[in-house]
């Protein structure tokens, strides 16, 4: 049997609904709905009454704490329902966590969960439109298929009772029966309009469960919201701590180790000041180079800290900076109404750098060019170049690395790079001045 996803179309996916596996297993759910729904309604409607009774006594509050949270139960369940008959994944809400520990602390954490208020709602809704989908969905099955068939079973009337036909009214003086060959294939016909009608109003019915199962049991905005959050945090904690160590590797390998080779020629020069000035003079000499070379690298490490050109006049001149170091020529381009904030200024500046190094990596252009310009409230990078294309925001890429970091701040990165056509790479970021 088909599960509805098979590649017919058109003419042919109506013909075949009625016995796609997608249509039974969402006609399942309606039926299975209606005895859950009216168990979960009951209980549901019974915690509650007896709860809200007993809040004279201390007995009220643990009776509501229990039924709201047999009423997440109830949504394990549903959500578990709507993955295996629906196809569709609900996320889970938030786990309820008590700031304390003790049984007080957690009845009063179940009581302020709004996600479990939430179920409790859906166990009492949700009933009355099961009982519709119910019954809607078996009188539209039933009827369907019995007049679909009615040619192959009316013979039941005239051999069994003492009827010639399906009886559709009777008053006192007429009745009228589908005996004749013409009206039993008129019927067959209302059948396969029925039948055929059938799965696309259980469709609908299930629609409706999913967006009720999806408000309402699975994840609020803020919980996703919360998730990512708490993922982005993840990433911008990585991406400090991957910072810190390039910052001590270029200390220790770089600024760090030239100043030890000072320290140790300017030792040596103090020892020979007395018996060789000229070679003192040498060991001097190369230790003011060294002081030269170890300065350029703090500048270099500090410019990759934060600019100090960034802070005091823009993007528009930090950029043009950067992009004066790059292999190919760049133009540049910064057209803002005024300064975004200072975190975001910084991020910009780094993206762009980023993609600037790449360019002189790895595209084997002739040319590159850096937009910047703000739009509403979101400010826009577009870095292009003519090189040979192919780059991807993939798994492990430097580029997969900057859109997590950009990710981190609601910013987004999308890159365009078809074989031989160039690579254009457009960040958006919030403005938040």
């Amino acid at each position: 049997m088909d599960d509805g996803k098979g590649g017919r179309g058109g003419a042919g996916a109506v013909l075949w609904a009625p016995v796609a596996g997608r249509t039974w297993r969402e006609f399942a759910y309606l039926l299975v709905g209606l005895p859950l729904s009216t168990l979960y309604f009951s209980l549901a409607i019974t915690g509650v009454s007896l709860g809200a009774g007993l809040l004279v006594t201390f007995l009220g509050v643990p009776v509501l704490a229990g039924v709201l949270a047999m009423c997440r139960g109830f949504g394990r369940l549903e959500r578990a329902r709507v993955r295996a008959l629906l196809g569709a994944d609900i996320a889970e809400p938030a786990p309820i966590r008590a700031k304390k520990s003790g049984v007080l602390a957690a009845m009063g954490a179940v009581l302020k969960s709004g996600s479990a208020w939430r179920h409790l709602l859906y166990s009492v809704i949700h009933f009355p439109w099961a009982v519709f989908g119910f019954c809607l969905a078996l009188t539209f099955w039933a009827a369907g298929w019995a007049y679909l068939l009615y040619p192959l079973w009316f013979w039941v009337f005239p051999t069994y009772t003492d009827q010639p036909g399906l009886q559709l009214f009777q008053n006192d003086d007429y009745s009228f029966f589908l005996d004749s060959p013409a009206e039993i294939a008129l019927t067959s016909l209302v059948g396969l309009a029925l039948t055929l009608a059938t799965p696309w109003v259980i469709r609908a019915l299930t629609t409706v469960d999913r967006v009720m199962v999806g408000g309402l049991l699975g994840a609020s905005r803020l919980d996703s919201r919360v998730t990512e959050l708490e993922s982005d945090r993840g990433v911008v904690v990585d991406t400090a701590a991957a910072d810190l160590r390039r910052i001590e590797r270029d200390l220790h390998d770089g600024a760090q180790a030239r100043l030890v080779s000072l320290a140790m020629d300017l030792g040596m020069a103090r020892e020979k000041l007395a018996g060789d000035p000229q070679a003192a003079a040498r060991l001097v000499d190369e230790a003011h180079g060294e002081v030269k070379i170890a300065l350029q690298e703090l500048r270099d490490l500090a410019r990759g800290i934060h600019p100090a050109v960034l802070t005091d006049r823009g993007l528009d001149a930090a950029l043009s900076a950067v992009a004066s170091r790059c292999a190919v020529p760049v133009r540049v381009a910064v057209d803002l109404p005024a300064r975004p904030a200072a975190a975001i200024e910084g991020i910009a500046y780094f993206t762009v750098s980023e993609l600037l190094q790449n360019i002189s990596k790895h595209a084997g252009a002739r040319s590159a060019s850096v937009d910047v310009w703000k739009s509403g409230g979101r400010l826009l990078l577009q870095v292009a170049d003519d090189g040979r294309g192919g780059a991807a925001v993939s798994g492990g890429s430097g580029l997969a690395g900057l859109a997590e970091r950009l990710d981190a701040v609601d910013g987004v990165l999308v890159v365009d790079s078809p074989e031989g056509g160039g690579t254009t790479a457009t960040a958006e970021l919030p403005w938040r001045a």
